[in-house]
């Protein structure tokens, strides 16, 4: 017997609600549940995964990391960013402010002479690749603009692979444009993106740069100082810059460093400078970076 109108209504809107509820979802589909606190655990599980296969897919063995600041983009950028503000400042001579942001400009336009070391050492890295489609070692960044960008240009200038490792941002960072599509990847937790930019580190370079700089480089001479990583050559490029922004001297005299971490890391002004750091720190230990 046919139900009544008004019960098939009923039955059909009950199994509308069943449908549209969340606990009917799949888990893996269940937006919802996945974003969850509960679910904590698989999501850092997932977001380490996804790039560890991408990564062991392009037979990624070694990187060399590239930290440095986002704000220091290429010379020709640099001038033109210094013109401008030297000209708003002389249009408006009693503007305080104006006179400070040429300032910061007129060191922003020296320091962008980092770019270009960046960009020639992103070529030294690009030169190890073993042939195409078999990359050994490559240059890895956080993937975003300024001194990443250039480290990234310079290896893809050479013809090989090279990665960049963002990060999910409230202000989102677009990716340079010259990180290998397929090595391009978007992290959401921290943790897991700077697990992945020391895991197959064989040196990390730290160009001049801000808070997320020195966020890098203290966390890896932490580890690399309580011997929770393996040490690797760890260069500070920029003598003058980085004398000034962390007196270590001064912790070591005060007792807060001893003398032997003193020795953790090193300086270069120059990407042969840093390249030759790199290798002869290597071979030094039996374990040569080419082979």
């Amino acid at each position: 017997m046919a139900q009544p109108l008004d019960k098939r209504h009923e039955a059909a809107q009950q199994l509308e609600s069943i449908l549209r509820s969340p606990t009917y979802s799949e888990a893996d589909k269940d937006l919802g549940f996945l974003d969850s606190a509960d679910t904590r655990g698989v999501r850092l599980q997932l977001d380490y995964l996804k790039a560890e296969l991408m990564l062991a897919s392009y037979n990624i063995e070694h990187t060399i990391v590239v930290f440095g600041s986002s704000r220091i983009p290429d010379p020709e950028a640099a001038r033109l960013a210094l013109h401008a503000a030297e000209a708003e400042a002389a249009r408006n001579p009693d503007n305080l402010e104006l006179a400070q942001r040429a300032a910061v400009a007129a060191r922003v336009a020296a320091n962008s002479r980092y770019y270009e070391v960046a960009r020639e050492l992103g070529r030294y890295v690009g030169h190890m690749s073993d042939g195409p489609g078999r990359p050994r070692t490559v240059v890895m960044t956080g993937g975003g603009p300024g001194i990443m960008e250039a480290a990234n240009r310079g290896a893809k200038e050479s013809g090989a692979p090279t990665a960049g490792m963002n990060i999910h941002l409230p202000s989102p960072q677009s990716p340079n444009l010259y990180v290998t599509p397929q090595l391009a990847f978007q992290f959401h937790y921290f943790a897991i993106r700077k697990l992945h930019l020391l895991l197959r580190a064989r040196a990390l370079v730290a160009f001049p740069g801000g808070y997320g700089t020195l966020d890098e480089l203290f966390e890896t001479l932490t580890l690399v100082q309580t011997r929770k990583i393996a040490p690797l050559p760890i260069i500070l490029v920029g003598r003058e810059y980085w004398t000034q922004a962390v007196n270590l001297e001064f912790m070591c005299a005060e007792g807060v460093i001893s003398p032997d971490d003193m020795a953790l890391f090193s300086y270069a002004d120059s990407a042969p400078q840093i390249w030759q750091s790199i290798l002869q720190w290597h071979a030094a230990r039996g374990r040569p970076l080419v082979r």
